[in-house]
């Protein structure tokens, strides 16, 4: 069922152009219906899952190099699987009213539920393979929508700007975890939280702590990462209020705090992420104080919020 949720996101995105040809004037409300039936299936689980119980559904991909198309859901990914479709149904059904005559909406929402499914996808995904793949996909979908008014050359750039920073820590992310699965033996997040002596032991710990933290402080825009969130408010508000403020950012973040019971034993791990958190949490703020702009202030206090959150996991009381 979580699997289906996921899948469901890429398959109404592929005829979200189509059902906006059909009805122009409903398509926001209809398309939001998605995220917001996808919500309410998130929302029967919490019971379950502050009980304890954790899901894990798999289905064997590549098995001979232990890639699984694989999705766990516990208390982390299920806030973070909440936010994305609860605010997702908010976005898509204000976009419909914000863009009302675009006539690029319909190509719009597949940007946009293409990126939803896409970070619902990286939040419960179990295998790390599987995680990287949809966090490239958060990368790519963005740009496409970072630069939908792409005859502005500023948008062309602000979204190149954001796709070669993310992609770039995507693959700094992408070496850490094929690290992080040979240190822990396996390919799955659930089982690599119980390895965590195991890996900390490991002569690779460190380069893998670093290509970690380097794919999340690009994703999550610390410094000196930061340039490119402000630059990519260059998008239509939905897009920043959606990717900029409440999602893709904080993407991250949650890999910080999925990957913290794993290196949250050593200095280095929570060293980091108080001096890069601290710092980006600093100047954020003082960035934000200085700007007339009422998106770059906005911008600014959002890389001002990703420090703090950092910050506070790296003191991780």
């Amino acid at each position: 069922m979580i699997s289906a949720a996921v899948i469901s996101g890429f398959a109404l995105a592929l005829f979200a152009p189509v059902i906006h040809r059909l009805k122009p004037a409903w398509s926001g409300g209809i398309l939001a219906l998605l995220p917001l039936s996808l919500f309410i299936f998130f929302c029967s689980y919490l019971i379950e899952i502050s009980n304890g119980v954790e899901i894990v559904e798999s289905v064997a991909w590549v098995p001979q190099i232990g890639v699984a198309f694989s999705f766990y859901l516990d208390g982390l990914s299920l806030v973070f699987a909440l936010l994305i479709t609860g605010i997702g149904a908010l976005i898509i059904f204000y976009a419909g009213g914000y863009l009302h005559g675009h006539p690029n909406l319909g190509r719009f929402y597949t940007y946009m539920l293409g990126f939803m499914a896409s970070m619902l996808g990286l939040v419960l995904a179990s295998n790390v393979i599987s995680l990287f793949i949809f966090w490239e996909l958060t990368s790519l979908s963005s740009y496409f929508l970072i630069g939908f008014d792409h005859h502005r050359e500023s948008a062309r750039s602000a979204a190149l700007q954001a796709l070669l920073v993310t992609g770039i820590g995507g693959l700094a992310l992408l070496a850490g975890l094929i690290l992080l699965g040979l240190a822990g033996g396996s390919q799955e997040i659930y089982q690599l939280l119980g390895q965590a002596e195991a890996i900390r032991s490991h002569r690779l710990f460190m380069p893998m702590l670093i290509l970690v933290l380097a794919g999340a402080f690009t994703k999550s825009a610390q410094v000196p990462f930061h340039f490119w969130l402000p630059s990519a408010m260059e998008g239509p508000a939905p897009v920043s209020a959606y990717l900029h403020s409440a999602t893709m950012v904080k993407a991250g973040v949650y890999l910080v705090l999925r990957l913290s019971p794993v290196f949250s034993g050593s200095a280095a791990w929570h060293t980091s992420l108080t001096l890069f958190g601290g710092v980006t949490m600093i100047a954020g703020a003082w960035l934000a104080i200085v700007q007339t702009d009422m998106k770059k202030l906005l911008a600014y206090s959002t890389v001002n919020g990703l420090g703090m959150l950092v910050f506070l996991t790296g003191i991780g009381t």
